[in-house]
């Protein structure tokens, strides 16, 4: 986001398919907010110890990380919108069940773990899609606003959300609460079939396996450090963060002697706060990096805990909330922004719900080990404890630089041509090894040596699955690059993720080869069985 920020805050909203997206989710994200409300406030009622208060948090955060990373797959393999669709319905269902189970008098604390798991669930499959579909739903120029509003979306429901759930659960009990929630759902059902999506360019190539999507997922997020650093940031930020998210309930209940209505009010002053922090976050980006700004959000997040820990009093309670939504979403922001930089098409889907099992994953270990030193130490120590934790991750976290894909530009660049074969290759023939030879002159070596280690992290982000360059014992000067794909499909799939900014570290390497004749690249292939091995060589700059 630039410094006219806050003139474009809200421009996403002149986009008529965002605009209406963006209301039916805050709807259905209201409804999840007092659901949530609902289950931690239930389960101080049904078990009241502090490890069984914080398993509803863990029993929220557990499904995504547990299918996030399938459920980003299938929103990279198949048609995001449908996926989107068929999530809501079965959450809508799941909802509609359990109200009934309520009604009857059938939930007990195992029986609202489970459909706290099965909620979680839903949201863990259309996570990584809603994510992936928003630079669809408005140009470049507005995607970080965008970004940004959709966490306003579940900031401003956490405002309204458990307020409201709060009332309605003191006024008319759980199950009209979970019934709202279900019918919320329906709100996004409605839109997204509204929506009529363009169709995506038919892909020539086979649909990759949903385990070989996967694994494409996570070679891609091991190797591609803006990734990379933005999840060490979060694991540290949400790893403390946790501590007041599981022990909530409890602050309200023991700390401050209050009830329902107490909790939803706190809630509401984090959701408020995170509202306000929106605002806060657009005048920030103009004085500091985005560096600055989750360092910022990790000392606010600790101020937080310890207010919590030893306010004492409903207004030192309601001013930590505030505190805490403010640094949470200048955090969550900040996160969201540098992930999605970091991310082209082909694998948006895949390394935002790595992000995401990150992000829950630690939502969900930190639920249950801040929940056990509560139970072993007290809940203000277990509190204080987190607090300190997040201003020590500080320091050790300021090396992994956010924000580093910004000026990337993975646009598919199309500059490899299809190889010219000299006999027919199945696509699922394979590995496939391949082959380029550079000849360098000494003065250039140190040069090349930089930007091939910089290719090859490239090359292993994108598909390779061994890399390597060697320089010729015989002959001073000759380079030979090697990298191996598991497949003749997989190769081709190289060719369609290489990308403009790709294309100019190889332009980079290139001109730095000896003479008028490009590098010379060949494809070879694992044989059959009384075959002969089939290179197929070229002898020009595409591969």
């Amino acid at each position: 986001m630039s410094g006219r920020m806050a003139g474009s805050a809200f421009s996403p909203f002149k986009h008529r398919v965002f605009a209406i997206l963006w209301t039916a989710t805050l709807i259905s994200n209201i409804g999840t907010w007092m659901f949530n409300v609902t289950s931690g406030w239930l389960m101080t009622e049904l078990s009241p110890s502090p490890f069984m208060v914080s398993m509803v948090q863990a029993a929220t955060a557990l499904p995504v990380f547990l299918f996030a990373l399938p459920a980003g797959a299938l929103g990279d393999l198949f048609d995001r919108r449908k996926l989107l669709l068929w999530t809501q319905i079965l959450l809508a269902v799941a909802l509609f069940l359990f109200a009934g189970l309520l009604w009857k008098g059938s939930v007990n604390a195992w029986v609202l773990l489970l459909f706290t798991f099965v909620t979680g669930a839903g949201s863990a499959f259309a996570l990584p899609a809603w994510q992936a579909i928003i630079p669809r739903l408005v140009p470049r120029d507005a995607l970080e606003p965008a970004i940004v509003l959709n966490g306003v979306s579940i900031n401003i429901a956490r405002a309204i959300g458990p307020a409201l759930g709060g009332f309605i659960l003191a006024a008319a009990g759980a199950v009209a609460t979970v019934l709202l929630d279900a019918v919320s759902y329906l709100a996004v059902v409605a839109a997204l079939l509204w929506w009529r999506a363009a169709a995506a360019q038919a892909d020539a190539l086979p649909r990759e396996h949903l385990v070989d999507a996967m694994q494409a997922g996570i070679r891609f997020a091991l190797h591609s450090i803006p990734l990379r650093n933005t999840l060490f940031h979060a694991l540290a930020f949400f790893i403390c963060a946790s501590a007041y998210w599981a022990l909530l309930p409890l602050v309200a209940k023991d700390v401050l002697q209050g009830g329902p209505s107490l909790y939803g009010i706190l809630l509401t002053a984090l959701g408020s706060g995170a509202v306000a922090g929106v605002f806060l976050l657009s005048l920030i980006k103009k004085y500091l990096s985005a560096d600055k700004i989750i360092m910022l959000a990790t000392a606010g997040t600790a101020l937080c805990s310890m207010m919590f820990a030893y306010g004492g009093q409903t207004v030192t309670g309601i001013a930590a909330g505030f505190a805490g939504g403010v640094s949470w979403i200048l955090a969550v922001s900040s996160l969201n922004i540098s992930a999605q930089v970091a991310l082209p098409d082909w694998v948006r889907a895949r390394g935002l719900a790595i992000f995401q099992m990150v992000f829950f994953g630690a939502m969900t270990a930190g639920s249950l080990g801040w929940g056990q030193v509560a139970e072993i130490a007290g809940l203000p120590l277990a509190l204080i404890a987190s607090g300190l934790l997040a201003l020590l991750l500080i320091p050790a976290t300021w090396r992994f630089k956010l924000n580093l894909g910004e000026h990337d530009d993975y646009t598919p660049s199309g500059h490899w041509d299809k190889p010219v074969l000299a006999t027919p290759v199945a696509h699922d023939h394979g590995p496939v090894l391949v082959t380029l030879e550079y000849c360098i002159d000494d003065a250039d070596r140190d040069a090349f040596c930089l930007l091939m280690r910089e290719l090859g992290v490239i090359r292993r982000r994108d598909g390779a699955i061994q890399w390597g360059f060697f320089e010729d014992a015989e002959d001073r000067g000759r380079f030979i690059e090697m990298f191996t794909v598991e497949s003749w499909a997989a190769h081709l799939r190289q060719h369609a993720r290489v990308s403009a900014t790709d294309k100019i570290l190889q332009d980079k390497i290139f001109a730095l080869h000896r003479g008028a004749i490009p590098p010379r690249v060949t494809h070879a292939v694992t044989p059959h069985a009384g075959t002969p091995l089939k290179t197929i060589p070229q002898t020009h700059y595409d591969l």
